[in-house]
């Protein structure tokens, strides 16, 4: 039953998980969960906002797990520990935003309290939404030496920016249209201009001022201190340096990349990621909760360790060399030198929180002619069936590039996940999706390789 806004119960101060949910449908925006934890109603810092590009806190006490489709029951969902909460955080926000239109147009919006540990609801809230495109849904609060939840249906209409700066973030990018600068302003950074790259020449030097004569010398008042301090050249005592300024923190990105069926490609010169490395991670999640079963961030596991699943590439470089990066044959590649993709390494135990990460060196780009990142299934499942995922491409100076896998409904070990590809010096990122059935004999890294015709041979290896 669904709490009337405004109304509270208390919660047990254990691991829950938080469920933003909706039905998808044509039309239909995308929506984003997300948590801030407060000290007198705001953030110490931008590493108090947990969301999408970053998904955890530094006390662990919080993280964002990622999104499933479940037959047109979307959910995002976070995962709350009170018990590890700092004890300085007073309030847990529970957050979402629209993308791509207005919670008005988000059809069964509703956010729900689940025990992480039996799956039970321990509260839920249905909003009523109209041209809102950011909302306060829900917090978690203390209340002598416990916690309560309250249903709090605040909306904004300025998106998650507006949200996120009202309670002290600093936001890297404005989400909305900044007017242009009057002709007389400068512009500290230009746009590139569209069209072939030109050379670029230095500016012409602006008119040179000169500066006006010195002052003559100052004779200040006697000093009250018996030893009067040291005279510079012009008679006035010299300033203490100046300490040397700090570097502000470097501000949260909130823009994001969405790949679907209908625009299942993007470019990352577009999106800002022309250089740095790009670091490609899964979030799988478990859809029928067997005993034992639970999922992390970059992998599903299962909590006896019996399911092993490897993220892999192929390559080809632009001198025609090819190749794999994967923890078979222990072949983790290399990000300083050809083929300038490294595997970090083999979780095979379930004990690492953010699981395998696959690491590709952007500026190296022009040795690349094409990256195909895949995953299979080493040992512990028969398929990939019940197993949901959320696919991020996460360049180091761009926005990240996210897909959902469709579910599956083949007896696939294999799935080709994304299809990177040189065209003209930029990369283009492709969603493929792609559930394959490997043949009575042929293993998965060949049926990958005949799928997308890479023409590599194989042979038997192993762990």
């Amino acid at each position: 039953m669904s709490m009337p806004k405004g109304s509270n119960l208390q919660v047990p101060a254990t691991a829950l998980r938080v469920e933003l949910g909706w039905r998808s449908g044509p039309g239909a925006p995308d929506a984003d969960a997300s948590a801030l934890l407060l000290v007198s109603g705001r953030v110490r810092n931008d590493g108090d906002f947990v969301f999408y590009n970053q998904p955890t806190h530094s006390s662990g006490a919080v993280r964002h797990e990622g999104k499933r489709d479940m037959g047109g029951q979307v959910t995002d969902t976070l995962f709350v520990d009170l018990a590890r909460v700092e004890a300085a955080i007073e309030t847990v926000v529970l957050a979402a935003s629209a993308d791509g239109g207005t919670f008005g147009q988000v059809p069964g919006l509703y956010i729900r309290v689940l025990d992480a540990q039996q799956g039970t609801e321990v509260a839920r809230f249905d909003p009523a939404a109209t041209v809102e495109t950011a909302f306060v849904l829900g917090e978690f609060y203390r209340r002598q030496g416990g916690w309560k939840f309250r249903a709090v249906g605040q909306g904004y209409s300025s998106g998650l920016e507006g949200l996120a700066t009202d309670y002290g973030i600093t936001v890297d990018e404005p989400q909305h249209i900044t007017p242009p600068p009057s002709p007389t302003a400068r512009i500290d950074w230009p746009h590139a201009p569209a069209g072939p790259p030109v050379t670029a020449s230095a500016p012409p030097a602006p008119p040179v001022t000169m500066p006006p004569p010195p002052a003559p010398p100052v004779t200040l008042p006697p000093s009250p201190v018996t030893a009067a301090p040291p005279t510079g050249p012009y008679g006035a005592p010299p300033s203490p340096l100046p300490a040397a300024p700090t570097a502000p923190p470097a501000p949260v990105r909130l823009s994001k990349v969405t790949l679907t069926k209908q625009a299942p490609s993007v470019s990352l010169a577009k999106q800002g990621g022309t250089s740095g490395v790009m670091r490609v991670n899964l979030n799988w999640q478990v859809r029928k909760q067997f005993s034992g079963w639970g999922g992390k961030r970059g992998r599903a596991v299962a909590m006896h360790a019996d399911l092993d699943l490897d993220l892999c590439a192929l390559y080809e470089l632009s001198d025609g060399s090819k190749g794999v990066v994967q923890a078979l044959g222990n072949a983790f590649g290399s990000l300083f030198q050809p083929p300038f993709i490294h595997l970090d390494g083999d979780d095979r135990t379930g004990a690492v929180e953010t699981g395998e990460n696959l690491t590709v060196n952007l500026d190296h780009k022009q040795s690349f002619r094409r990256i195909l990142i895949f995953v299979t299934i080493y040992e512990g499942a028969r398929s990939f069936a019940d197993l949901h995922a959320t696919v991020t491409l996460q360049p180091q100076h761009g926005a990240p590039v996210e897909f959902f896998l469709d579910e599956c409904t083949v007896p696939s070990t294999v799935c080709a996940l994304a299809l990177i590809t040189n065209t003209g010096g930029d990369l283009v990122v492709q969603r493929e999706a792609r559930y394959l059935v490997p043949e009575r004999g042929i293993s998965p890294q060949r049926t990958i390789d005949y799928a997308y015709g890479w023409g590599m041979n194989w042979t038997p290896g192993r762990k």
